[in-house]
């Protein structure tokens, strides 16, 4: 059974998502120690956290890049927030997706079925020139390191790989995002491009990412 935990201060509202969760075959886990909150999410080993901005100590943005630090659990982000830039800056800190209160109960395990069903899915290790890319673990590592991609990254990257040395366009990317059940924005596309190449560059391949203008990209 997965394991869900629900990072959220307003105990009606967490107590309705575990009934949710815990309905629909998932184990429902609340977080009550916010004052610790990183040593619980690491003793509770969760498969996916639910997790609010507007939590006590750290808020849900800032705690979010400490999880990252250190795991690559799939975290969506349930907030009263409604704005781009929230969203924007939730996708660029690594979250796996986004959704606002009052949320769709039916959209939101839709959302929660859809991560775990890719997480599943996509278990086949890649390569690229001296790299290895493990898709199902969010890994991408070279003889003497390894540094961990969010699943946007990770989607970005694994298509770019698929069409090494072709343009791929925008719309080729954010339809594949959108087939994967990741509704991000063109300013969010830029981010993780952005974050994506940092990454290759730590690994020596500054100009990895070769931008066509008016056209697209290109792995080279």
């Amino acid at each position: 059974m997965k394991k869900i935990l629900i990072i959220e201060d307003d105990t009606s509202i967490s107590n309705e998502l575990k009934d949710l969760l815990d309905n629909a075959g998932y184990s429902g886990v609340i977080l009550k120690d916010f004052d610790n909150s990183l040593e619980e999410i690491k003793k509770e080993n969760p498969d996916l956290i639910l997790l609010d901005i507007n939590i006590p100590k750290l808020n849900g943005e800032m705690l979010l890049q400490k999880i990252r630090k250190e795991s690559n659990v799939p975290v969506i982000m349930v907030t009263s927030k409604n704005t781009e830039a929230d969203e924007v800056l939730s996708i660029s800190l690594g979250a796996d997706d986004y959704i606002t209160k009052p949320y769709n109960p039916t959209i939101l395990l839709l959302r929660i079925n859809n991560i775990f069903k890719r997480m599943e899915n996509k278990n086949d290790v890649l390569t690229y020139n001296d790299l290895t890319i493990d898709p199902k673990k969010g890994i991408m590592r070279n003889a003497k390191e390894e540094l961990i991609l969010t699943k946007n990254e990770m989607i970005i990257f694994t298509f770019l790989l698929a069409n090494r040395g072709n343009i791929v366009t925008r719309d080729d990317l954010m339809t594949d995002l959108w087939n994967n059940d990741s509704y991000i924005n063109d300013n969010a596309l830029n981010v993780n491009i952005s974050r994506l190449r940092a990454k290759l560059s730590d690994f020596g391949y500054e100009d990895a990412i070769e931008t066509r203008k008016g056209q697209g990209y290109v792995l080279k």
